[in-house]
């Protein structure tokens, strides 16, 4: 007969147990439904029972749950089902991404919340070049600004630059009526707007304006040598391989190098990406990481999840 535990956790009595049950017991159910395990719930108590891997587990996931609602916080589905995904592949427990803070704004805190942006994030940390290869919605781009800005506050570098290629969809540039700042603002608008997202507006624009923070498109990094510099090229299956080895070796002392992109949009013209075959070229090169993200580390709504996963199996089965 296999061993069997038993455990009693519990609450402090300032924790509301209909917090941690969540409304209509549906965070309760999410866990019973992952877990082998008995979970009772009675009072400010949590009875966990069975295999003593997963009642170990489920220690650790209601604990976290309890200490959120103590410090304010309130669990969600989204937060339980990404904790069940990190304890059923063992590799963090859902207490290392709650206490990885990347940035604090207006009392927000940008943390990971997938062990993909978990590993993301690490490498980040550990590598001077860092390629973050995955979906829409995986937070490769938002989690690399956040570290950028975070390391520009504690002066570990001079400079933030970010950085698309301009890809042009049937109008060539030179057609466009503006300057060429208004030309090519509609390509690097999202730059700015996670930009914005963590930092303040007013502050951001004063960067940006003294050249501590600079958005410009790919074409403009040739010919420089970008020293002290954390910086971020975004939509980066849209370079070509030439572009690539540009951007690549534009890397100074003391900078940090994030490239993030999905190769499975791609709005080259004849679909030659610069993301597609760096791999083959750089991997196993000491100093640089590759992180691929999944559909289990999308965090917006729910249903991108879902259709990524629907993509994902059409190209399968093509």
């Amino acid at each position: 007969m296999t061993d069997q535990t038993q455990i009693t956790l519990t609450a402090p009595d300032n924790v509301s147990m209909a917090r941690i049950v969540g409304q209509a017991d549906e965070l309760l159910h999410a866990v019973q439904d992952a877990f082998g395990a008995r979970i009772t719930v009675r009072g400010n108590a949590i009875e966990l029972s069975g295999d003593p891997l997963e009642v170990q587990s489920l220690t650790a996931l209601f604990s976290d749950m309890i200490k959120m609602v103590e410090s304010g916080n309130e669990p969600n589905l989204e937060y339980v089902r990404h904790a069940i995904d990190l304890l059923h592949t063992a590799e963090f427990a859902p207490q290392a991404l709650r206490e990885d803070i990347l940035l604090t704004y207006r009392g927000r805190a940008i943390r990971p919340k997938t062990a993909g942006q978990k590993r993301y994030v690490d490498a980040i940390r550990e590598n001077t070049i860092t390629f973050g290869i995955g979906p829409a919605g995986t937070g490769k781009t938002y989690l690399a600004m956040a570290m950028a800005v975070a390391a520009l506050k504690r002066k570990e570098v001079g400079r933030i630059i970010l950085t698309r290629p301009v890809v042009e969809a049937g109008e060539s540039l030179g057609f466009l009526p503006g300057t060429l700042t208004e030309k090519v603002d509609p390509y690097i608008r999202p730059l700015y707007d996670a930009l914005f997202d963590m930092t303040d507006m007013e502050k951001a624009n004063q960067l940006i304006e003294g050249g501590v923070i600079e958005i410009a498109p790919l074409a403009f990094m040739r010919g420089r040598t970008l020293n002290d510099s954390f910086i971020i090229l975004d939509e980066a299956q849209n370079t070509t391989p030439e572009q690539m080895k540009m951007f690549l070796t534009r890397l100074g002392f003391g900078s940090k190098m994030v490239v993030t992109g999905d190769v499975t949009q791609l709005d080259l013209p004849r679909g030659i990406s610069g993301l597609k075959n760096v791999r083959s070229i750089l991997e196993g090169l000491s100093d640089i990481a590759f992180c691929d993200f999944t559909g289990k580390d999308v965090v917006r709504h729910s249903l991108v999840a879902a259709i990524v996963a629907a993509y994902d199996s059409a190209e399968r089965k093509r």
